[in-house]
């Protein structure tokens, strides 16, 4: 029995889906030190004790199942608690979210780089709410940059424009 209570309920899950695979709670290395200080702790699926149908279920549809996973373990493993007291995790099944937290840094970085250079706004593609939190992670220490979301449901986008330009 793990003393990590997201390890130990995200082994029972797996469990419960006859799912034999180990959580490991191994920080990965990720490039982008922002992402690193605000995912929590990570817990790891080892993605080699799984089929690659397995996987693929987890991973497909812009990792639907494993934010759906993520955010359960989140949710139940932090009722009650207060601010202080609650413990943010990040789910992983072999390098699939940290190759997807890469991505967004390089988007991240190039939407600023367009920002600074034509003085404008800057609209990301369609992002989860997860991952736009992240872009607003990633771009926060940037004086002259801020970001925003405007819109609502499955329309809502992550803008990025320089400091000095009041939202519309």
């Amino acid at each position: 029995m793990s003393d990590n209570p997201g390890q130990q309920w995200l082994q029972d899950l797996l469990g419960r889906f006859a799912l034999e695979a180990n959580v490991s709670t191994d920080t990965p290395a990720l490039s982008n030190s922002q992402l690193a200080q605000s995912s929590g702790a990570w817990l790891t699926i080892d993605a080699e004790a799984l089929s690659s149908e397995q996987v693929q279920v987890l991973t497909d549809k812009g990792m639907a199942l494993l934010d759906a996973i993520q955010y359960l373990l989140n949710s139940t493993l932090n009722i009650g608690k207060s601010e202080e007291e609650r413990q943010a995790y990040t789910v992983e099944v072999g390098s699939a979210r940290v190759q997807r937290y890469e991505e967004l840094s390089s988007l991240a970085t190039e939407a600023a780089l367009q920002v600074r250079e034509h003085h404008d706004e800057h609209e990301m593609p369609a992002l989860s709410g997860a991952e736009r939190r992240l872009i607003h992670t990633i771009l926060g220490d940037e004086a002259d940059l801020k970001t925003f979301s405007r819109g609502e449901g499955s329309d809502r986008r992550l803008i990025i424009c320089p400091a000095d330009v009041s939202e519309g």
